[in-house]
């Protein structure tokens, strides 16, 4: 059995929006209390308030006579599953300030930044109906599949017809109602079968890949396991980088100095602020909408991915003696790699395939050449020439190149970079035979992959 979320968009009517930001209003006040008492019970006394505590103390508000109309009207499950929200919170603070990290004390939130309410097991003060195939009638193999759409009734609020359409059906665990750019949303966790998630796969082939921002992606792909490294059984392919933000950098800084120019909190503010957010919602839905794509036709065409572990991180950090805007930041952070690689892995799992992850730091593939031999190159030096084998390629594809043959255990010996007296690398001289990954067997940088070369989406 596999866990999957399942999104539908909700449309409810005038009064149950009310009813709905009620709701909200009411489990933003139950977060900052909950979090006043903590922060009161510390300074005071000393004393730890934890997760159970403070469900006895919700028993004890919803059954006092003056505050039963306000608390007891609510989800009893819902209301736990806030302060479990806020000890989750704690937690997270305690780790990061343990790992030396910069700790983030939880804090009070207002109510723009309350935006979802969960709920436990299905049937506890909440109830999804969806629309089934066929009229409710099993098929061959005796199931009963979902049609698009449904009802969802909600506690307090009613019943409220919802849209959209999960990709398997499942045992409704639990959900989650969201409110995003005046839109509300429901999201379901479903237990599906392994059978009922699987995905075609249309070829077996073997792909390595490497991430950039120049190309999103340079994949190496070969279509059979490789015993010896073997340029001639290795197809190179790159896929552009839509560059998201890049293309929409001028549309969207006008955005953010309207907002800036009108008085915080007026309705003009909260016009131009909803304006705004509806245009940076529409461009994560479009890298949102690419990726999956793009993961899916990748999954339909490999039996093994391999990749090299990254390390987000590391690669956005920011330098404190330096205020200067870092324009690599932003691209790495546009180009959204961890959610990218995410679905790769799943998708490749649902196929019945293999994602591997190499070690970055041992194997260095940017700076590895196919001979095993290691060089430190800047980030602006973009093609890869070696001193000992005299092999010239992309820096990119030979990335890629190293991560494919590390997958299959071909890789030579890495062997770290040592100079001699004269400042030459081993085995350099002018007269050294060169091995040049021609235009021939490289497609240009520009080529993005059809969904013919990866079997389609």
């Amino acid at each position: 059995m596999q866990n999957r979320k399942a999104t539908y968009q909700l449309y409810p009517s005038s009064s149950q929006v009310l009813k709905l930001q009620d709701q909200l209003h009411t489990h933003q006040q139950l977060w900052n209390a909950a979090l006043e008492e903590r922060i009161d019970a510390w300074q005071k006394n000393k004393l730890s308030i934890s997760y159970e505590d403070q469900c006895k103390s919700l028993t004890i508000i919803r059954k006092d006579n003056e505050l039963k109309d306000q608390w007891a009207s609510l989800n009893c499950s819902s209301q736990q599953i806030t302060l479990y929200r806020l000890k989750k919170a704690f937690s997270s603070f305690f780790k990061r300030l343990k790992r030396g990290e910069t700790p983030g004390f939880p804090r009070f939130k207002s109510q723009r930044r309350m935006t979802s309410l969960g709920f436990k097991s299905h049937g506890d003060g909440w109830k999804f109906k969806p629309n089934l195939k066929n009229n409710g009638k099993p098929d061959d193999f005796g199931n009963i599949g979902w049609g698009r759409h449904g009802t969802l009734y909600l506690q307090g609020v009613g019943h409220m017809a919802v849209r959209g359409q999960a990709r398997a059906a499942g045992i409704i665990k639990s959900c989650e109602v969201l409110h995003q750019n005046n839109k509300w949303f429901v999201s379901f966790t479903l237990e599906c079968a392994d059978i009922d998630v699987q995905r075609q796969r249309k070829r077996d082939d073997y792909i390595a890949a490497d991430w950039g921002v120049t190309d999103l992606m340079t994949f190496a792909t070969a279509s059979h396991a490789l015993t010896t490294p073997s340029l001639n059984d290795v197809v190179f392919t790159t896929t552009e980088n839509p560059r998201w933000y890049k293309t929409t950098e001028d549309q969207s800084i006008a955005l953010a100095q309207k907002v800036s120019r009108r008085k915080k909190f007026s309705k003009r503010w909260k016009k131009a602020q909803d304006e705004k957010s509806r245009f940076e919602a529409k461009r994560a839905r479009k890298r949102h909408d690419h990726q999956h794509k793009l993961s899916a036709a990748i999954a339909a065409t490999c039996i093994r991915f391999s990749t090299e572990k990254l390390d987000i991180k590391s690669m956005t950090a920011v330098k404190k003696d330096t205020h200067k805007e870092n324009t690599f930041h932003r691209e790495v952070l546009d180009t959204a790699p961890g959610a990218l690689f995410q679905k790769i892995a799943y998708k490749v799992s649902e196929t019945g395939g293999q994602y591997v992850t190499a070690p970055t730091k041992e194997l260095k593939p940017s700076q590895t050449c196919i001979c095993g031999q290691q060089k430190k190159k800047a980030r602006s030096e973009r093609w890869h020439r070696c001193g000992a084998c005299g092999f010239e390629a992309g820096r990119d594809e030979t990335a890629a190149l190293i991560v494919l043959y590390w997958s299959f255990g071909i890789l030579p010996p890495l062997k770290k970079e040592t100079k001699n007296k004269n400042g030459q690398e081993p085995g350099e001289s002018p007269n050294r035979r060169k091995t040049i990954l021609s235009d021939s067997v490289l497609k240009p940088r520009n080529h993005q992959p059809s969904s013919s070369e990866f079997g389609g989406v």
